[in-house]
């Protein structure tokens, strides 16, 4: 766990993360400099998704033709296409940056409205939406953004400044009272119009009452409509204010007042049932306690606010009670459930050392904490803060969806306008029941449905995987990956437990030599973070030199080279020892016989031999053969690419039940191989967890990288980070992506054929106003509804 710990602990960056478009186009800038061996940026792997192919771009950035694992032919500000090397800055909640909650702001479209709101105000250098929040992140001056929150205020999206550490989540302030007062009202108004005499002190009272409903239920509405049409566009307040209005004037005023008080019951309805998708990723975050048992310098032991809570402060946690901060073990032994982090089902066993996370249980025995992260950072939070940004990124479906509801309104409204003027000269029908025919399609031409059909759906599905263990940073990785046809397996730390250790040395000198060797070995193997190293350095127990090596250099693919006593030595592989002329018959046969065992062989020399070899063996993962089966039954192929020699790579893959295994890899090699793969097969994801698997993972279709046993620039370039390494998560990933795409067309054809359906009962006279409000709201919460059953997937 240490890479993950690495991983999770650092803070967060506070500046704005910038992408730029580079000369290696398949990969992001911090991959293409390390094939270059340039320095590379620090990365900030869960929360930065990575820009390789336009799949996790924003909508106006990605053209909309473009499929995963293609590039577009023109980008605009996006660092992948042949556009120009426009930067595309994506603040975060940085220190200094001006934070708003738009109450109001619910989906895409009202995001879209905003966005046009601002794009003359000067002096915003940035602008990040929180949907799931109802927030807007400005990276502005201070003048600036008093002019956005009176243009937001003047637009009809009152706003309210945070503090940089309040969350944004918060329930709705509207409550049910009004629109249902209205909906009374409207409800008297039409039985007054269908009872009472039809006399004018009775028409006067239903008129009223009409008048009342539609003043208790839209003025806002009408407001924001207004606004609306004086900026040239066709919003769903537009359109129901003009049907609304219409109806008054043509007579029709019960149902005139009953079309807005359903609208307003159903804005509200709807709001809060895709606040109850939005909960399920911030009620995770909800795991961890809002106190911890804190130690005080007297020794004495105080409930202190989490938040408050600084990093090297000592936290105490009882059995049974959920762990509030990440931090190392100081004292005691337990057994922790880490499901709500990782999705282990089964608790794991923490003695002083061990790392755990906020959220998890602590099932069994007393446990002192010593703090590694605030709270604001520890490990849920920035899987949630992933996740939500995540959200930020548009599925192919749900800019689909955004084009075609960008399309349908204006050509319903289009339609309206000539069934209003044309109908009664070209058909024979009467002026107000054409009139009253373009209002019904005035109403059914709000979007309300059809918009909401995606991305509840998609957040539904990002918090499934999330509470699985499995962090999507998209959702279009999401989405595309049902798509896959062949997976591409690294063997060491993939499907292999990560963990080698030192099952046999061989001497080839002898004397004072030998000693030195095993030293050299050690201190070569200290200095080197791969876990074959890690395991020579770990069994070989001989005195170090604590002067570290000179001139240590990592050889990618082969092994590691230092000076060490005056001696240029290199611990490396078979193909480094056999580049640098030192093989023999005899050292061939040796390390034969260790291969055929599935045994990785490592070799220590000097610039005159070879002075000694390491048989370390890994063992396979318990669920890899499962995983591998899991996969072959859903018609995915599995391949091992490996850095290894053949004979072990396909010893290995024997055993996890692999057929097609790669060995003596180099990164480039697993380049090429993931090309060879899609051509043959067709989407192609790969899963690695090596720094010589980084530029694979960004040239596959969907990187996958290994959270626990994963390098930091494996879960950088990565698209999804499995937390718990189980490779089962795999297909699992595969059936929820085949499951979410599958409720996201059912969704859009319900949303669609309702539309359908009384658009022509609307042409042939038999469909009122109120019902096609009644539908569109009823629409609108079937795709809700629908798209939640994903959260318990």
């Amino acid at each position: 766990m240490r890479a993950v710990r690495r991983l999770l602990t650092q803070r967060r960056r506070r500046a704005p993360i910038l992408h730029v478009r580079i000369a290696n186009c398949g990969m992001r800038p911090d991959i293409a400099s390390m094939m270059r061996d340039e320095p590379a940026a620090s990365p900030d792997h869960l929360v930065a998704p990575r820009r390789r192919n336009c799949d996790s771009m924003s909508e106006h950035s990605r053209p909309a033709s473009t499929r995963p694992g293609e590039k577009a032919d023109t980008c605009g500000p996006c660092d992948c296409g042949t556009g120009p090397a426009i930067a595309d800055f994506h603040p975060s909640a940085a220190e200094g940056d001006i934070r708003l909650h738009i109450p109001r702001m619910d989906c895409a479209a009202e995001e879209q409205e905003i966005r046009a709101q601002l794009t003359d105000i000067k002096g915003i250098r940035g602008l990040t939406f929180r949907l799931a929040e109802r927030t807007l992140t400005l990276d502005a001056s201070e003048d600036a953004a008093a002019r956005v929150i009176d243009r937001l205020r003047n637009a009809g999206f009152p706003s309210e400044r945070l503090s940089a550490q309040a969350s944004g989540a918060r329930p709705l302030s509207r409550n049910l009272r009004q629109p249902l007062s209205a909906l009374a009202c409207a409800i008297a108004a039409e039985l007054a119009h269908l009872l009472l005499p039809d006399t004018l002190a009775f028409a006067l009272l239903s008129m009223g009452l009409a008048a009342l409903a539609i003043a208790l239920a839209g003025l806002g509405t009408y407001r924001n409509g207004l606004k609306a049409l004086r900026a040239g566009r066709l919003n769903m307040n537009a359109l129901m204010g003009i049907a609304v209005t219409g109806a008054f004037l043509i007579g029709q005023w019960p149902e005139a007042a009953m079309v807005m008080a359903l609208y307003a019951l159903a804005e509200l309805i709807e709001a809060r049932s895709v606040d109850r998708a939005r909960d399920a990723v911030r009620t995770l975050l909800d795991l961890a306690p809002a106190q911890a048992s804190v130690e005080q310098p007297d020794g004495s032991w105080l409930e202190t606010p989490v938040e408050i809570v600084q990093p090297s402060a000592r936290v105490r946690v009882k059995p049974g009670e959920r762990i509030p901060v990440d931090g190392q073990v100081d004292a005691g032994q337990s057994a922790v459930n880490q499901a709500p982090v990782t999705g282990e089902s089964l608790p794991v066993e923490k003695s002083p050392g061990d790392i755990v996370f906020a959220g998890t249980i602590n099932e069994t025995g007393l446990l002192d904490i010593r703090v590694t992260t605030a709270a604001r950072d520890s490990t849920l939070a920035r899987i949630i803060h992933a996740v939500e940004q995540a959200q930020a990124t548009k599925a192919p479906t749900q800019r689909f969806v955004d084009r075609f509801a960008s399309i349908y309104t204006p050509l319903v409204f289009a339609g309206a306008l000539a069934v209003a003027l044309l109908a009664p000269v070209l058909l024979d029908m009467a002026w107000l029941e054409a009139i009253y025919t373009a209002l019904v399609l005035l109403v059914i031409a709000c979007p309300c449905a059809l918009v909401l059909s995606t991305p509840v759906t998609i957040v539904s599905g990002l918090a499934c995987a999330a509470r699985s263990g499995v962090l999507i940073k998209g959702g279009s990785h999401l989405e595309s990956a049902r798509t896959l046809r062949a997976v591409a397996l690294d063997k060491t730390g993939t499907l292999t437990e990560g963990r080698p250790r030192l099952v046999e040395r061989e001497l080839r000198v002898d004397g004072a030599d030998a000693a030195a060797a095993l030293r050299w070995a050690a201190q070569l193997a200290d200095h080197s973070d791969h876990p074959v190293s890690r395991a020579i350095a770990a069994g070989l127990e001989v005195p170090r030199d604590p002067a570290a090596p000179e001139g240590f250099t990592a050889l990618p693919g082969r092994g590691i080279q230092a000076r060490i006593e005056g001696h240029t030595l290199v611990l490396g592989n078979h193909r480094l020892i056999e580049e640098r002329g030192q093989c023999s018959p005899d050292l061939e046969q040796r390390l034969r016989h260790h291969e055929m065992q599935g045994r990785t062989v490592t070799l220590l020399a000097s610039a005159e031999r070879v002075c000694a070899l390491f048989a370390v063996s890994d063992g396979v993962r318990p669920h890899s053969a499962e995983a591998v089966a899991m996969l072959k039954k859903d018609g995915v192929v599995p391949v091992m690419l490996s850095g290894d020699n053949v004979t072990t790579a396909r010893t290995i893959a024997a055993e996890a039940g692999i057929e097609d295994a790669r060995g003596n890899l180099l990164p480039e090699d697993k380049l090429a191989a993931i090309d060879t793969l899609r051509a043959r097969y067709g989407p192609c994801a790969m899963v690695g967890d090596g720094i010589n698997d980084a530029p694979a993972l960004a040239r596959a279709d969907i990187g996958i990288a290994m959270g626990g046993a994963g390098t930091d620039a494996a879960m950088e370039a990565a698209d999804i980070v499995i937390m718990n390494d189980d490779l089962r998560r795999i297909p699992q990933m595969i059936a929820l992506s085949r499951r979410t795409h599958a409720v996201l067309w059912q969704n859009i054809a319900l949303s669609i054929s309702i539309k359908a359906v009384f658009v022509v009962l609307a042409l042939r006279g038999e469909a009122s106003m109120w019902m096609a409000v009644f539908a569109d709201m009823g629409a609108s919460l079937i795709v809700v509804a629908n798209g939640l059953r994903l959260t318990r997937y």
